[in-house]
Protein backbone atom coordinates (compact mmCIF):
# COMPACT_ATOMS: atom_id res chain seq x y z
CA UNK A 1 0.00 0.00 0.00
CA UNK A 2 1.27 3.43 -0.87
CA UNK A 3 0.21 6.51 1.03
CA UNK A 4 -0.70 9.65 -0.88
CA UNK A 5 1.92 12.38 -0.66
CA UNK A 6 -0.72 14.50 1.14
CA UNK A 7 -0.83 11.91 3.94
CA UNK A 8 2.96 11.59 3.99
CA UNK A 9 3.39 15.35 4.26
CA UNK A 10 0.72 15.55 6.96
CA UNK A 11 2.61 13.02 9.05
CA UNK A 12 5.90 14.85 8.49
CA UNK A 13 4.37 18.15 9.59
CA UNK A 14 3.02 16.55 12.76
CA UNK A 15 6.37 14.92 13.53
CA UNK A 16 8.11 18.27 13.12
CA UNK A 17 5.59 20.07 15.33
CA UNK A 18 5.77 17.35 17.98
CA UNK A 19 9.54 17.73 18.17
CA UNK A 20 9.27 21.51 18.50
CA UNK A 21 6.68 20.96 21.23
CA UNK A 22 5.08 24.32 22.07
CA UNK A 23 7.43 26.44 19.96
CA UNK A 24 5.79 27.81 16.81
CA UNK A 25 6.95 26.70 13.38
CA UNK A 26 6.29 28.07 9.91
CA UNK A 27 5.30 26.36 6.69
CA UNK A 28 8.44 27.74 5.04
CA UNK A 29 10.65 26.31 7.79
CA UNK A 30 9.07 22.85 7.52
CA UNK A 31 9.12 22.88 3.70
CA UNK A 32 12.81 23.81 3.73
CA UNK A 33 13.73 21.10 6.23
CA UNK A 34 11.92 18.35 4.32
CA UNK A 35 12.70 19.87 0.91
CA UNK A 36 9.08 19.73 -0.22
CA UNK A 37 6.82 22.21 -1.99
CA UNK A 38 5.66 25.11 0.18
CA UNK A 39 2.50 25.44 -1.90
CA UNK A 40 1.58 21.81 -1.30
CA UNK A 41 2.46 22.12 2.38
CA UNK A 42 0.14 25.13 2.77
CA UNK A 43 -2.76 22.88 1.72
CA UNK A 44 -1.63 20.16 4.13
CA UNK A 45 -1.36 22.61 7.03
CA UNK A 46 -4.74 24.11 6.20
CA UNK A 47 -6.31 20.63 6.24
CA UNK A 48 -4.69 19.74 9.58
CA UNK A 49 -6.00 23.01 10.95
CA UNK A 50 -9.52 22.29 9.69
CA UNK A 51 -9.24 18.84 11.28
CA UNK A 52 -8.39 20.70 14.53
CA UNK A 53 -5.13 18.85 15.01
CA UNK A 54 -2.92 21.91 14.68
CA UNK A 55 -3.45 25.57 15.47
CA UNK A 56 -2.44 28.39 13.18
CA UNK A 57 -1.41 31.74 14.65
CA UNK A 58 -1.53 34.65 12.24
CA UNK A 59 0.47 37.85 12.14
CA UNK A 60 4.05 38.79 12.92
CA UNK A 61 5.61 36.07 15.02
CA UNK A 62 2.83 33.70 14.01
CA UNK A 63 3.14 30.10 12.97
CA UNK A 64 1.70 26.68 13.64
CA UNK A 65 1.78 24.28 16.56
CA UNK A 66 0.04 21.12 17.68
CA UNK A 67 -3.42 21.74 19.08
CA UNK A 68 -3.88 18.14 20.18
CA UNK A 69 -1.22 16.53 22.41
CA UNK A 70 0.98 14.04 20.55
CA UNK A 71 -0.17 11.16 22.74
CA UNK A 72 -3.79 11.83 21.68
CA UNK A 73 -3.12 11.73 17.93
CA UNK A 74 -3.68 8.16 16.77
CA UNK A 75 -1.76 7.40 13.59
CA UNK A 76 -4.25 4.79 12.37
CA UNK A 77 -7.22 7.14 12.78
CA UNK A 78 -5.34 9.97 11.11
CA UNK A 79 -4.17 7.96 8.11
CA UNK A 80 -7.63 6.46 7.65
CA UNK A 81 -9.15 9.97 7.55
CA UNK A 82 -6.50 11.32 5.20
CA UNK A 83 -6.73 8.32 2.86
CA UNK A 84 -10.54 8.02 2.92
CA UNK A 85 -10.90 8.67 -0.82
CA UNK A 86 -8.00 6.46 -1.85
CA UNK A 87 -8.83 2.95 -3.03
CA UNK A 88 -6.15 0.28 -2.86
CA UNK A 89 -7.41 -1.20 -6.13
CA UNK A 90 -10.16 -0.27 -8.58
CA UNK A 91 -12.60 -2.93 -7.40
CA UNK A 92 -12.74 -1.41 -3.89
CA UNK A 93 -14.75 1.47 -5.31
CA UNK A 94 -18.42 1.41 -6.18
CA UNK A 95 -17.63 1.86 -9.86
CA UNK A 96 -15.17 -1.04 -10.16
CA UNK A 97 -15.43 -2.53 -13.61
CA UNK A 98 -13.12 -5.53 -13.47
CA UNK A 99 -14.74 -8.48 -15.24
CA UNK A 100 -13.68 -11.01 -12.59
CA UNK A 101 -15.01 -8.90 -9.72
CA UNK A 102 -17.94 -11.24 -8.91
CA UNK A 103 -15.66 -14.26 -8.31
CA UNK A 104 -12.32 -12.66 -7.45
CA UNK A 105 -10.55 -13.91 -4.32
CA UNK A 106 -7.76 -11.38 -4.68
CA UNK A 107 -10.18 -8.64 -3.58
CA UNK A 108 -10.77 -10.44 -0.26
CA UNK A 109 -7.03 -10.93 0.30
CA UNK A 110 -6.32 -7.27 -0.43
CA UNK A 111 -9.13 -6.15 1.89
CA UNK A 112 -7.64 -8.25 4.70
CA UNK A 113 -4.20 -6.80 4.00
CA UNK A 114 -5.57 -3.26 4.10
CA UNK A 115 -7.38 -3.98 7.39
CA UNK A 116 -4.14 -5.36 8.87
CA UNK A 117 -2.29 -2.24 7.73
CA UNK A 118 -4.73 0.05 9.55
CA UNK A 119 -4.88 -2.24 12.58
CA UNK A 120 -1.11 -1.97 12.95
CA UNK A 121 -1.16 1.82 12.60
CA UNK A 122 -3.94 1.95 15.19
CA UNK A 123 -1.41 0.81 17.79
CA UNK A 124 0.66 4.01 17.45
CA UNK A 125 0.25 7.60 18.50
CA UNK A 126 2.30 10.57 17.35
CA UNK A 127 4.08 10.41 20.72
CA UNK A 128 5.20 6.86 19.90
CA UNK A 129 6.48 7.99 16.51
CA UNK A 130 8.59 10.77 18.05
CA UNK A 131 9.79 8.82 21.08
CA UNK A 132 13.31 9.23 19.68
CA UNK A 133 12.83 12.99 19.89
CA UNK A 134 16.46 13.82 20.63
CA UNK A 135 17.74 12.07 17.51
CA UNK A 136 14.97 13.55 15.36
CA UNK A 137 15.73 17.01 16.71
CA UNK A 138 19.41 16.65 15.78
CA UNK A 139 18.34 16.05 12.18
CA UNK A 140 15.39 18.41 11.83
CA UNK A 141 16.02 21.36 14.09
CA UNK A 142 18.63 24.01 13.39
Amino acid sequence: MRLASFTDYSLRVLIYLAIKEEELSTVAEIADKYQISRNHLVKVVHNLSVMEIIKSYKGKGGGIALLVPADKINIGDLVRKLERDSKLVECFGSDGSCIINPTCKLKKALMQAEQSFYKTLQEYTLADIVSNQTKLAQILLP
